[in-house]
């Protein structure tokens, strides 16, 4: 029998990347995010994979919002069995250079609402007596780097529920929590980011993918883990913060303006923090080369020098 998957922050990024993956499998998806018009985009693509697909226009910070898309997921589909949630936003600036009501809706967004989503679906998940939900941290949940602190703060916040929610959940083995924390991603991320730091945030090498991510994710939903890294150097950076913190404080500032930050100016903008754009809205940031599609072409390649070369000898 196929998962009912209610899937938040399906638009963009990691969870556009996993909605995707979770199609591919023949779940049955319950899609959430604030751009209707993306939304509907992301429903045809899960649809072509044979997926049986339900959108439900949502902003994570509105109250209620996600018992809505609980309550149209059970209507739906009879059930929850996995709620994954990668909805996010972030800022760039000095903590004292953000603006309160900036830094406030990222805390917001990326801890509140997650928390807001736990309570949902684990009320629905002790009432069916199972059931798996999947919440996307990062590594910044577990070091610190400036320029980032309403992020930071937020998802050190998060890993904090993350682990007394697997705590308190001792006594229901059928109800999981993981927790899937990335390094770089290579997803809009950056580039959506509230701005007020002068120049334009970019991810510090090395990147890795959104569907690599992705896959992660969905890994949790068939062996459900407690926690994911995902990035080559995460345990490095985390143990270099734990055991060298006076050296990791002296480092991470160069670190973070030479590969964190680009020299590109930026005007003072407040990113989607507090309303989406869709045409931002993707799997892909552009900060890897698509594999796939240059894959494709070379692919292709032989076919098309084989039919200039015939055009040429008629």
């Amino acid at each position: 029998m196929s998962r009912v998957v209610v899937a938040v922050g399906a638009t963009s990024g990691i969870g556009r990347a996993a909605v995707r993956e979770f199609a591919r499998r023949g779940d049955r998806l319950v899609l959430a995010a604030r751009a209707p018009r993306t939304l509907e985009e992301v429903r045809v693509e899960c649809a072509a994979e044979g997926a049986e697909v339900l959108t439900v226009p949502t902003d994570v910070t509105t109250p209620g919002a996600l018992e809505a898309v609980a309550d149209a997921a059970v209507d739906r589909f009879g059930r929850i069995d996995v709620w994954v949630h990668t909805a996010a936003v972030t800022a760039y600036g000095r903590f004292d250079q953000v603006p309160a009501r900036v830094f406030d809706q990222v805390v917001r967004t990326d801890l509140l609402a997650v928390a807001d989503a736990a309570r949902v679906a684990l009320r629905h998940f002790r009432a069916a007596g199972s059931g798996t939900l999947i919440l996307t941290g990062s590594v910044l949940g577990h070091m610190t780097a400036p320029y980032l602190s309403s992020y930071v703060a937020a998802k050190w916040g998060l890993a904090g529920l993350v682990r007394t929610l697997q705590q308190e959940l001792r006594d229901s083995p059928d109800i999981h929590v993981c927790l899937v924390s990335p390094g770089s991603v290579d997803t809009p991320i950056y580039q959506r980011a509230a701005n007020h730091l002068g120049h334009v945030g970019r991810p510090p090498p090395p990147i890795t993918t959104s569907r690599r991510v992705a896959r992660a994710v969905v890994d949790c939903a068939d062996r459900p883990r407690r926690e994911v890294s995902v990035g080559r150097l995460n345990p490095i950076m985390r143990l270099g913060f734990t055991v060298l913190p006076g050296l990791y404080d002296v480092l991470v500032g160069p670190l973070m303006r030479r590969l964190g930050i680009a020299d590109r100016p930026a005007p003072a903008h407040d990113g989607v923090v507090f309303a989406p754009v869709p045409a931002s809205e993707s799997v892909r940031g552009g900060w890897l080369p698509d594999l796939t599609h240059l894959a494709r072409r070379t692919a292709a390649l032989p076919g098309e020098v084989g039919a200039r070369v015939l055009r040429r000898a008629r």
